[in-house]
């Protein structure tokens, strides 16, 4: 499933993407759906265009900015955790290497997005949630299960779309927050944005942020006596800008910037107690973006971008590896309404994307995509359609197909199902690392099917139970030579299996926000369990306004997993929170991270942090 060869690496981030950035429009009228008040939140991950978010047929998670305020977490995969079917792994505290499981796939079996665009690491292909700040992003959205025929490459467990914040139809407004906890972490956050004009017509949005810790000893030394034991801390540094122009009441555009650089000390396994290592992240984006009406039916979207990915590694003082990653992506898509209910979407993308390494060399890869989706509703029947091909330079042409329906039996009951083909591009580790990349592999594929019950409404908000099951063949597994050394090779199977529960909604005045997992994550080839992927996962969030007071409280609990040759116990970590509005501009705000301070695992011998308090300041302007 995975190569056996383990590095450090950073994200690769590709480009910001053209589409609106709506989290909460107004949905449009349609027979047999919920009321309007249920769904004010809109997505655009489920179908490529904004759309009621009880109306997707895929499994759809929205965190808006009121959970990012909530949360405990202040890099996007903590507050993942919280999606339905996702487990997160840390190998250590904060900026660590992490890896992401949905539903049961592996981190480069699930496609991050930011702002509609590709983030990936060339190398390893797996995004580096852990560098992605949550200080710099307004929403965001997941989609569970296979979903290659909106996206290409890598969506077979789903699509994490992280959207970067934006400024709005009001005059500038400062804002920043100061924060100061366990393990001497500090925090700062600046931000301003609002419209430059008094029309409103061009809005922009900068927000930078500063992130130190001095961390815990990432690896238990008394379970690997050769890792240093010294504290590993962390430093982030980052900065989002967006501006955006309405150059008439049809066509606007934009340009956006992000930037990630983290410096990670880190424990390694197979050196010296001795050695001193960090890992030099460096995230960058910058894209221009434009969006015009052509006619009363046809809407357009186009991107170009560049990102930049560097992972450089040092040990004792001197660099020893690189892995730097330069992405160009071009993308065109196209909204055409066929009636008051019924859309087709289609487009085209471009990706070229080299690697630099001083461990291996990588030819460029260029990808030509097409891809078109219907998505339309009849009476009470809900339809979506979707299919795409990607032509890869190195190893040929692969196809998606998407095939969903749903069915309203009133304004609140609904039921789904859904058929999906997709596949992962084998990456370029996969095809090139020395003594283990093989040229000669083939795409992963996987096929999917699921079905689910949903109720909505504005009372409790979206409930859904779904069963699901993916089957996995043309893995790309590492198999012995003879010679000493693995070679990747096609010939894993897998499947999983599962039930999945969703909650997120109200009691009353508290905001809840539910999930539950049962699955049967198979490797059919070994007949054992996926490594690190548990068969029963749960979490829960509550948070309330009482006055001044805003309270909550968070709790994820899993069962058991396996991870190499080892098994990993289950746990239950428990977060609480409470804010203060001192003034209308000025707050407090005080957490608790393992309240009632666990030792758990989230990879085999990886330390995880004890109990931690930490006090936030803030203010902004009104």
């Amino acid at each position: 499933m995975s190569s056996p060869f383990v590095r450090a690496a950073g994200p690769v981030l590709l480009l910001a993407g053209a589409l609106p950035h709506a989290a909460f429009a107004e949905p449009a009228e349609s027979v047999a759906t919920v009321e309007p008040s249920a769904l004010a939140p809109v997505v655009v991950t489920a179908t490529r265009a904004p759309a009621p978010l009880a109306d997707a047929i895929a499994q759809t998670t929205l965190f808006d900015s009121q959970d990012i305020a909530d949360t405990n977490s202040t890099d996007a995969i903590g507050l993942l955790a919280f999606a339905p079917g996702v487990q997160i792994t840390r190998n250590g505290g904060p900026g660590a290497s992490s890896g992401m499981f949905l539903r049961g796939a592996s981190s480069a079996q699930s496609l991050v997005l930011i702002d509609g665009v590709r983030v990936e690491s060339a190398g390893l292909g797996a995004a580096q949630l852990s560098q992605m700040m949550l200080a710099e992003i307004d929403h965001i959205e997941v989609v569970n299960g296979n979903v290659s025929a909106l996206y290409g490459s890598g969506a077979i467990g789903g699509v994490v779309q992280i959207f970067t914040k934006e400024g709005g139809n009001h005059p500038p407004r400062f804002n920043f927050e100061t924060e100061y906890g366990s393990y001497r972490t500090q925090r700062q956050q600046f931000g301003v944005n609002g419209a430059l004009d008094q029309e409103g017509r061009t809005t922009f949005d900068v927000t930078v942020s500063r992130e130190k810790t001095d961390g815990f000893s990432s690896i238990d030394p008394a379970i690997v006596p050769n890792a240093n034991p010294n504290a590993n801390g962390y430093l982030n540094e980052s900065v989002a800008a967006t501006l955006r122009h309405a150059f008439t009441d049809k066509w606007d555009g934009g340009v956006r910037f992000l930037r990630s650089n983290g410096i990670n000390s880190f424990d390694d396994a197979y050196g010296v107690p001795s050695d001193l290592n960090e890992s030099h992240d460096r995230v960058r984006s910058a894209s221009v973006f434009a969006n015009g009406k052509l006619t009363d039916r046809l809407t357009t979207h186009v991107t170009v971008a560049e990102g930049q990915d560097r992972a450089n590694i040092e040990q004792n003082g001197v660099y020893t590896s690189k892995f730097d990653s330069e992405n160009r992506q071009y993308l065109w898509q196209n909204d055409f309404l066929l009636g008051a209910d019924h859309k087709l979407l289609f487009g085209y993308e471009h990706l070229d994307q080299t690697l630099d390494s001083d461990q291996f060399a990588a030819p460029a890869r260029h990808v030509n995509s097409v891809f078109a989706g219907y998505v339309g509703r009849i009476g009470g029947n809900e339809l979506q359609a979707n299919v795409r091909h990607d032509q890869y330079s190195d190893f040929g042409g692969a196809n998606s197909y998407y095939l969903g329906y749903g069915y309203y039996f009133d304004a609140h009951w609904k039921v789904t199902a859904s058929y999906a083909e997709s596949f992962r591009a084998p990456s370029f580790d996969d095809l090139y690392y020395p003594f283990s990349g093989n040229p000669s592999i083939q795409p992963e594929r996987s096929h999917s099917i699921e079905a689910a019950l949903q109720y909505a409404s504005g009372r409790l908000g979206v409930l859904r139970l779904t069963a699901f099951q993916t089957r996995y063949s043309n893995l790309i597994d590492y198999v012995a030579d003879g010679g000493g050394f693995y070679i990747a090779q096609n010939v894993g199977r897998a499947k999983v299996q599962g039930i999945e529960g969703a909650w997120a909604g109200h009691v009353g005045a508290t905001d809840v926000r539910a999930s539950f997992t049962l699955q049967n994550p198979v490797d059919e080839t070994n007949h054992e369990d996926l490594t690190r992927r548990a068969r029963r996962f749960a979490s829960f969030t509550a948070h309330r306004s009482i006055g001044d007071w805003r309270v909550g409280g968070e709790w994820i609990v899993s069962g058991a997993r396996s991870d190499y040759d080892s098994t990993l116990a289950g746990y239950g970590v428990v977060n609480l929170s409470a804010r203060y509005e001192i003034t209308k501009s000025w707050y407090v705000d005080a957490r608790i991270d393992n309240l009632f301070d666990k030792d758990y695992e989230l990879a085999y011998s990886y330390n995880t942090p004890r109990r931690g308090a930490y006090l936030t300041l803030g203010w902004r302007q009104l």
